[in-house]
C-alpha cells in the first residue's frame, strides 16, 4: 500500500474534473495536467500542470521529479498520443495507470449512422454524402477538412481555428455547450443542415445533437474511437476512485 501518494490526472474532460474534486477530499496530492489548448478552462481542485510534458521522455521525467505514485489517464477518447505516452512512461517507471473513459455512444432506434475510422476518412467521404454538414470535431481537428470541396460547411467549436485551416466554403459557429434539444433543433433548421459529423466522444453532455438529428431524420457521420490501449479502465469518476482506493492505504 502507498501512504501519502501523489496522483497525476491527465485531464481535459469532465470525468477528470469530477475525479479531482473527489480526491480533493482525501489526504492525497493531486496534480491535473491540461494540454493548455483552451484559454479559459474550468476550475479544477488541486494542482495544475499546463502545457504538456514533451513526449514520453518528458512525462517520464515528470513522474520521477514529482514522485508520482499513480496515474489516471482521463484525457479525451481521441487523445491517442498522450494516452500512448502515458502507457510507455508508466511502464518505464512501474507506475500504476488507470484509463478513465466515458462509454461510447451507441445507436438508438431511428438513428442513421454512417461510420468513418478516422478524421481523414470522414473528410474524404463528406462530398459524397451531403451539401450542408454540421461538423462538431473541435478546432484542433478542423484542419482535416480544409481541402473539402463542393460542400458548404458549418463548423461548431469553442475557439476559432487559424484561417489557413478552414475549407473554402465554411461558416464558423463559436459557442460552448452543453446544448439542449431545442437549441440543436433550431440550429439544424436555421442552417438547413443535412448531415451531422461528430466524433464518438460519448457521455451525456453533448448528446442532444444526436437526439435532434434522429428527430429530423438526418444521417450522422460518426467517427469511431481509436482502438483502446491495454490496461485497467473505469467509465466514471466513482469507478476510478474505487480503483485508486485499492492502491491507497486508507
Amino acid at each position: 500500500m502507498i501512504k501519502h501518494p501523489a496522483i497525476l490526472i491527465l485531464g481535459g474532460t469532465g470525468e477528470a474534473r469530477d475525479l479531482a474534486a473527489k480526491l480533493s477530499e482525501l489526504p492525497v496530492r493531486v496534480i491535473t495536467s491540461l494540454a493548455g489548448r483552451t484559454r479559459k478552462p474550468a476550475d479544477i481542485p488541486g494542482e495544475i500542470h499546463a502545457g504538456g510534458f514533451g513526449g514520453v521522455a518528458g512525462l517520464s521525467r515528470f513522474l520521477a521529479v514529482e514522485d508520482i505514485n499513480l496515474v489516471v489517464d482521463a484525457t479525451h477518447p481521441f487523445a491517442e498520443k498522450i494516452s500512448r505516452n502515458a502507457m510507455l512512461a508508466c511502464a518505464e517507471w512501474q507506475v500504476a495507470r488507470l484509463r478513465l473513459e466515458r462509454p461510447a455512444w451507441q445507436p438508438q432506434p431511428g438513428d442513421h449512422w454512417l461510420h468513418a475510422a478516422s478524421l481523414e476518412e470522414a473528410a474524404r467521404l463528406l462530398p459524397s454524402l451531403c451539401k450542408r454538414p454540421l461538423i462538431t470535431v473541435g478546432s484542433n481537428d478542423f484542419h482535416f477538412f480544409r481541402d473539402v470541396q463542393g460542400v458548404e460547411i458549418f463548423a461548431r467549436m469553442i475557439e476559432e481555428p487559424p484561417f489557413a485551416e478552414r475549407p473554402p466554403k465554411c461558416q464558423l459557429i463559436l459557442e460552448r455547450g452543453p446544448f439542449d434539444h431545442t437549441h440543436e433543433m433550431a440550429l439544424f433548421s436555421r442552417h438547413r443542415i443535412d448531415l451531422l459529423v461528430t466524433k464518438n466522444s460519448g457521455g451525456s453532455m453533448i448528446d442532444a445533437k444526436l437526439d435532434a438529428a434522429r428527430e429530423r431524420g438526418l444521417p450522422v457521420l460518426m467517427i469511431d474511437r481509436p482502438v483502446a490501449l491495454p490496461g485497467p479502465c473505469a467509465t466514471t469518476a466513482t469507478e476510478a476512485l474505487d480503483w485508486l482506493k485499492t492502491k491507497l492505504d486508507f
